[in-house]
């Protein structure tokens, strides 16, 4: 079926385009040394990994960019226990980064499940909200939509991610708003969960893991020399500040080239862009993650039908929970949690996963309206 280009959202991929190219630049520049890896060894090639991780992306969201978005309703069902699936997998033979157990090893490479799993629990939560509109705010509704966020998050929170459990949450709570949950039961829902989480704080967290997200509250108090878990903060504060109005110059961020700044290439590139482009080249990837946003939310006001109302606000919400999270640890107002940077941070299942979402936003504008013949 043939489909005019006027539905086709032009302002949503030049925004990929661009925050694409801040991720060229600033990959490349924060790899340029090699990335430390620890026991004083170096790692290099991340560059060309993340170009063909983002070429693999670009052909991912052509393909469902091309595909009717409504083909998802169908299969909802089987792709979200695919995802449950990858999740207990994980926590059965994964292996332990940063703390968590969230990776599956196949040899050089690596899958993050809880990152696929995020946008298979918006299409199921889209795909279950969309059967009865008119149903949608009636006990059995509510009770379906949290089991099917309920039970990835409790097997994400278990790894422990807290990050990625955050975000599961965030996007729950907004497609339960957008189908038609009175806010007073979303928060009721959520103040219930205060309990659990206390639970896990105490009985599934260690010390060391405590401390990572308490030094956040005090740094001065959980890590009075700054050099364990506030380490990362410091150094991402002094990055930013360190950038001015205009930065130090691409290639030329003294903590960036030292390999001073963490992970500069994924969790603190924001830091790293603040270093090398200052305050302007931040402010202007700030800018393109909110157009980024707000083409998002116009694919949703403008959809067909309930179905890809609820997924695109579900993937406009994953992307928000990203944005805010990564920019905000990377200021110190947010605790460090390893959420990437959209569109932005190296990776390989979670460029494939953004990707594809904004394939999935595509091919929502494009079959906005209904096709008629004669």
């Amino acid at each position: 079926m043939i489909r005019t280009w006027r539905d086709f959202n032009f302002f949503l991929l030049g925004c990929v385009l661009v925050l694409t190219g801040f991720s060229l630049a600033l990959v490349y520049s924060a790899t340029a040394n090699g990335v430390y890896i620890g026991d004083g060894e170096y790692a290099y090639g991340y560059f060309a990994r993340h170009v063909a991780n983002l070429a693999v992306g670009a052909g991912v969201m052509i393909a469902l960019t091309a595909v009717d978005y409504h083909l998802l309703q169908s299969w909802a069902w089987p792709l979200y226990m695919f995802a449950l699936a990858l999740l207990a997998l994980v926590l059965l033979q994964g292996s332990v980064r940063g703390g968590a157990q969230s990776w599956i090893e196949f040899g050089v490479r690596s899958l993050q499940p809880s990152e696929i799993a995020k946008i298979l629990i918006v299409i199921a939560l889209a795909a279950f909200w969309s059967r009865d509109e008119q149903r949608a705010g009636s006990i059995s509704s509510q009770f379906g939509g949290l089991l099917l966020a309920g039970v990835p998050l409790i097997l994400v929170f278990i790894q422990p991610d807290f990050g990625t459990s955050f975000v599961i949450a965030a996007v729950w709570a907004t497609m339960a708003w957008t189908a038609g949950i009175r806010i007073w039961q979303i928060a009721l829902v959520l103040a219930l969960a205060i309990p659990i989480g206390i639970v896990g704080w105490t009985s599934a967290l260690d010390d060391e893991q405590r401390t990572r997200l308490l030094v956040f509250l005090d740094a001065e108090k959980y890590d009075p020399t700054g050099q364990g878990d506030a380490w990362n903060i410091l150094q991402s504060l002094a990055a930013i500040g360190g950038g001015g109005l205009t930065g130090q110059g691409w290639l030329a961020g003294p903590l960036t080239q030292s390999l001073t700044l963490p992970v500069a290439y994924t969790d603190f590139i924001f830091a790293s862009a603040g270093e090398e482009l200052g305050f302007v080249g931040g402010s202007l990837l700030i800018l393109f993650e909110c157009i980024l946003l707000w083409q998002g939310i116009t694919v949703a006001r403008t959809a067909r039908d309930s179905f890809g109302r609820l997924l695109a606000v579900g993937i406009t919400a994953v992307f928000f929970c990203h944005i805010l999270v990564n920019i905000g640890m990377n200021m110190s107002i947010m605790p460090v949690t390893g959420i990437p940077l959209p569109f932005i941070s190296y990776g390989g299942s979670f460029t494939l996963i953004t990707f594809a979402a904004i394939g999935l936003l595509q091919s929502i504008a494009l079959r906005r309206r209904k096709q008629t013949f004669g």
